[in-house]
């Protein structure tokens, strides 16, 4: 009994010993700072930013492979105090926020039939295309809202709507719509087109009476195809964010109304 006893607590020495050795020359001490940028951070774990969520974020800035000022979620004051933490600047990025490029309510975008299966857009996608008559058009089933992790996309009258205010621009609704019909575009952008069907407009307006007919006015009416304000995919306009128009007056002369002076200060609620 002595020997058994004396042999068992032997061999527990030895293991702390072991034990002692290996938390002393084989362990991997983290960076302190980890901790420090993690806490800095909102903790919205959005993926706004490029990477799994905040912790990876953090750890990535610490070791110097990710840009400050990246966080969506944070701004500039989340960026300024990561940059007193780990004495670097913070990278100027401008904020961007989601868009539905799709003005197609109820009352505007024709239905071919009633959908009755679960309450997901990309189900409703999937079940013969959906019950709205325009296949590039919002389905209006939630799949964005339900994604969003501030809660500022809600549904209303079979559209989905954004709410400036809120958006964070983490770029998940962007990724579950099925009709890829959600951009993240820069938050000063005044003038947004919302269509996303590149149709000839006789085809376009048998299903949508706000769709985009492809006339190119608003191209004509901001300076031309020279001043670059707009482009356009098939017979649909397109606004070019890296230099986009300001004029209201392209908006007002729009015929087929699916252009909008800056729509995310509508609220979603």
């Amino acid at each position: 009994m002595v020997t058994a006893i004396v042999c068992i607590a032997g061999i527990g020495l030895v293991a702390a010993v072991i034990l002692a050795i290996s938390d002393r020359y084989l362990s991997v001490r983290e960076d302190p700072r980890i901790g420090m940028v993690l806490s800095a951070l909102p903790g919205a774990n959005c993926g706004g930013c490029g990477f799994a969520g905040c912790d990876a974020y953090a750890r990535a800035l610490v070791e110097g492979t990710a840009p400050n000022g990246a966080c969506p979620a944070g701004g500039d004051a989340v960026a300024a105090e990561i940059a007193k933490i780990l004495g670097v600047e913070a990278s100027a990025t401008e904020k961007r926020v989601a868009i539905i490029k799709c003005l197609g309510t109820r009352s505007e975008a024709i239905r071919v039939g009633d959908y009755n299966g679960i309450c997901d857009c990309s189900v409703a996608a999937a079940t013969a295309g959906g019950d709205k008559g325009c296949v590039y058009g919002c389905l209006g089933y939630g799949a964005c809202a339900n994604v969003c992790p501030k809660h500022a996309i809600s549904v209303v009258d079979g559209l989905a709507k954004v709410d400036k205010r809120l958006c964070i621009g983490c770029g998940k609704c962007v990724a579950v719509c099925p009709r890829k019909l959600i951009e993240l575009v820069p938050a000063s952008a005044m003038i947004h087109v919302l269509c996303n069907n590149p149709d000839k407009g006789p085809a376009v307006r048998k299903v949508c009476g706000v769709g985009c007919m492809g006339c190119h006015l608003c191209e004509k009416n901001s300076g031309g195809k020279e001043a670059g304000h707009f482009t356009f995919d098939g017979f649909l306009a397109k606004v070019n964010y890296a230099n986009p128009p300001a004029d209201p007056q392209i908006v007002a002369k729009c015929p087929a109304k699916c252009m909008i002076e800056d729509p995310h200060f509508e609220s979603a609620h």
